[in-house]
């Protein structure tokens, strides 16, 4: 807006009439300026033939003298003319020595302005740039200064306000969420098998399993019916390993832009391996990438997409377990399905007698009603059929109608709601069954 100035002479005052890049790049070339040259924000100007022209011009004439051109820019899909003579640099976000030093200029910064009282032990310090990894350095900065804004003091309780601050910020981006998982597996009825996995793959994340000849597990995917706790299934693995859930929508990755989609699906996986080691959950991924095995009317995006998620996992190396769920096998692109994708294919079916008891004590316990003055076995066979989604509105409604009554929860209250709904499993039980066949000698069960 300032138009041409000198950054390292304040005292010099912006070049008359070059606010418009075009004329900006015209003065350069006809003063035969030879030095470094920063251009700001000049992508989305390149629209304009003259400007695009001018630039050209600017190139052509720093390739002559030997000059440097610097294209500061939020887009990274410059014209086709400008990108041959380009050369990409994208900064990574910062790692945990540049967190540190970031962390601590703020602290310093804020100190001289209002003065800030530090009182943190060096596990708590280590914990908050922990979680701040996979955050940019303004970000970093500006959550710092927002810690101490109110009490004028660091310690161990800005921890929660440093990982609220990530999520609400993560928010914002719409493609990475941060999702809350179970304190325990105890928590998770049923899923047997699953458990065992994760307990024998743990320790498949020591150093010493690299000199055994094990490679530490990339992923699974979690086939089965809806409701019957995928979503569990992905939290169980965040909670089973102690590390972070991020939820990667894949709705939110399509753009109406050329070239968008992919770049918010490239900055989506860099900031996962930033913030590794985690757990990358892909809910449903067929809705996101099923186009990408059909002839489509995207020209072609959805299967660049498809590309671009199998290359990262097969290519990356960082500590990023991936876990997608899926309900609609058959919408699902092959490749997806060929061994050496994902370390395991699990099948979630609908509860058995064990977990459904679990998941009934559950939803009773987290409803402040005390387990033990319902019939559970009653409840447990009335619930054949249910998957824990089903089970949990019953107990749900069942609440409504003893609240409406004035009285408690009773066993009969559950039980006719669950009479009263029919199971999915019932509803659809063709396409369930067939799902089941399908399941039977492809994927592990999960319980």
């Amino acid at each position: 807006m300032d138009g041409l100035t000198a950054p390292l002479d304040a005292s010099t005052p912006p070049v008359d009439d070059t606010t418009h890049p075009a004329a900006a790049c015209e003065w350069l070339v006809l003063n035969d300026v030879s030095s470094v040259t920063l251009l700001v924000d000049i992508t989305g100007h390149l629209t304009d033939p003259r400007t695009l022209r001018a630039l050209r011009r600017l190139i052509a004439h720093a390739a002559a003298t030997g000059s440097c051109l610097v294209l500061l820019d939020h887009e990274d899909s410059p014209p086709p003319a400008i990108a041959a003579w380009a050369t990409p640099l994208e900064l990574d976000y910062p790692r945990d020595d540049e967190i540190d030093s970031i962390v601590r200029a703020a602290l310093r910064d804020a100190h001289r302005m209002h003065g800030v009282e530090i009182e943190i032990s060096n596990t708590d310090y280590n914990l908050v740039l922990k979680n701040l990894r996979g955050l940019t350095r303004r970000q970093c900065v500006q959550i710092i200064r927002d810690v101490v804004a109110t009490d004028r003091r660091f310690d161990a309780e800005d921890l929660n306000h440093v990982l609220a601050s990530k999520r609400r910020l993560l928010g914002e981006t719409g493609v990475l969420a941060y999702v809350e998982s179970p304190a325990t597996l105890d928590q998770i009825g049923g899923m047997r098998r699953l458990k065992a996995w994760l307990g024998e793959r743990e320790r498949a994340f020591d150093p010493k399993a690299a000199e055994f000849g094990i490679s530490p597990p990339r992923g699974v995917l979690l086939l089965g019916v809806q409701g019957a706790g995928k979503s569990l299934c992905a939290k169980a693995i965040a909670t089973a390993w102690k590390r972070p859930l991020l939820q990667l929508d894949p709705g939110s990755l399509y753009d109406r832009y050329i070239g968008e989609s992919e770049r918010r699906l490239r900055e989506a996986f860099d900031q996962a391996e930033a913030m590794a080691p985690v757990v990358l959950w892909i809910d449903e991924i067929e809705k996101g990438f099923a186009s990408a095995g059909e002839s489509s009317n995207d020209g072609g995006l959805s299967r660049r997409m498809f590309g671009s998620l199998l290359t990262w996992m097969q290519e990356h190396t960082s500590p990023v377990f991936l876990v997608a769920t899926a309900n609609d096998v058959q919408s699902l692109p092959p490749e997806l399905l060929r061994k050496g994708r994902f370390d395991e294919i699990f099948f979630v079916d609908l509860p058995a007698e064990e977990a459904r008891e679990a998941i009934l004590r559950t939803h009773l316990t987290r409803r402040k009603q005390d387990p033990a003055t319902f019939d559970l076995p009653a409840l447990t066979a009335a619930s054949a059929g249910y998957s824990g989604a089903e089970i949990e509105q019953a107990v749900v409604s069942g609440l409504h109608t003893a609240y409406n009554g004035g009285r408690t929860l009773t066993t009969n209250d559950v039980a006719n709601a669950l009479r009263n709904s029919p199971p999915l499993s019932v509803i659809m039980a063709e396409r369930i069954s067939d799902l089941r066949r399908w399941a039977a000698d492809r994927c592990v069960s999960a319980d």
